[in-house]
């Protein structure tokens, strides 16, 4: 199981690597496929996806095509818009298709795609910054990072619990341990990379500060997709990525960490 869960974790990096350093349509088309595919992991999970012509989830797919495509040719002013159209599509379903589809199914579908799509889609747009070569790596940092140095902390120094019902062997000496290891990644990384950056002078603090934040963020992001699984009373998303789960099981903490770190980066310009 072990060796399992390391080769694919590899290869998922690797692949993961690929696509952010050469950009472009890659990265875009990369980050548009695993939506999808979190979006249908959601929708199993939740009870929201049932027959194969499933309206309400066609529609969500559509919506998070639609928001995509916005993206790609930066079409800023209308990414609000482009989310409201989707919402509004879904509730077309909704009210004329009625009473096949339930409220919560409905709201299900539209937080598929803000959740899952919309906060995905900050990977490609982090990376389209200025220096965004170098600051797109502070969300793996953050999420990835964290989560390893947390796990490292918590098994040396964990013994307060953190979330004891939802997360049993999480611990306060852990979460920590894992937003300190984060910040310290992003210095490392700032005092390494530095003098690449066309913001020209060190940035060591901001973007230990940055990283620090993001770990917050993300160990909220890897507990909210643990309590939607305790919810459904589910192990797994999926089975995609052996020794994993599916895509929601590995980018739990990267799917909200996106959005915090372009913020954050765009406002530290």
């Amino acid at each position: 199981m072990f060796v399992t869960r390391l080769i694919s974790g590899v290869i998922l990096l690797a692949v993961m690597i690929l696509a952010v350093c050469v950009n472009g349509p890659v990265l875009f088309f990369f980050l548009l496929a695993i939506s999808l595919i979190g979006m249908f992991e959601l929708y199993r999970a939740t009870g929201v996806r049932g027959e194969s012509d499933n309206l309400l989830t066609i529609t969500a797919y559509a919506g998070c095509v639609l928001y995509y495509i916005l993206v790609w040719f930066g079409w800023k002013d209308y990414y609000l818009p482009g989310v409201l159209a989707a919402m509004i599509l879904l509730l077309f379903v909704y009210v004329f298709l009625f009473p096949k589809y339930h409220s919560d199914e409905v709201m299900t579908a539209f937080f598929g795609i803000v959740y899952v799509a919309v906060s995905l889609s900050f990977i490609y747009q982090t990376r389209n910054l200025k220096d965004g070569q170098f600051y797109v790596w502070l969300i793996f940092i953050c999420s990835w990072g964290c989560d390893t140095m947390a796990y490292v902390a918590g098994r040396l120094f964990g013994r307060h619990k953190m979330a004891p019902v939802l997360s049993p062997k999480k611990t306060i000496e852990g979460a920590v341990g894992g937003v300190a290891g984060a910040a310290l990644i992003g210095a490392i990384y700032a005092a390494a990379i530095g003098r690449f950056l066309e913001s020209g002078s060190s940035r060591i603090l901001i973007f230990a500060l940055i990283s620090a934040v993001g770990a917050l963020v993300s160990m909220t992001g890897d507990l909210a997709a643990s309590a939607i699984k305790r919810n459904k009373d589910i192990k797994d998303y999926g089975n995609l990525i052996p020794g994993h789960g599916g895509i929601l099981d590995r980018f739990d903490s990267v799917i909200i960490t996106a959005p915090i770190i372009y913020i954050l980066t765009f406002a530290s310009l």
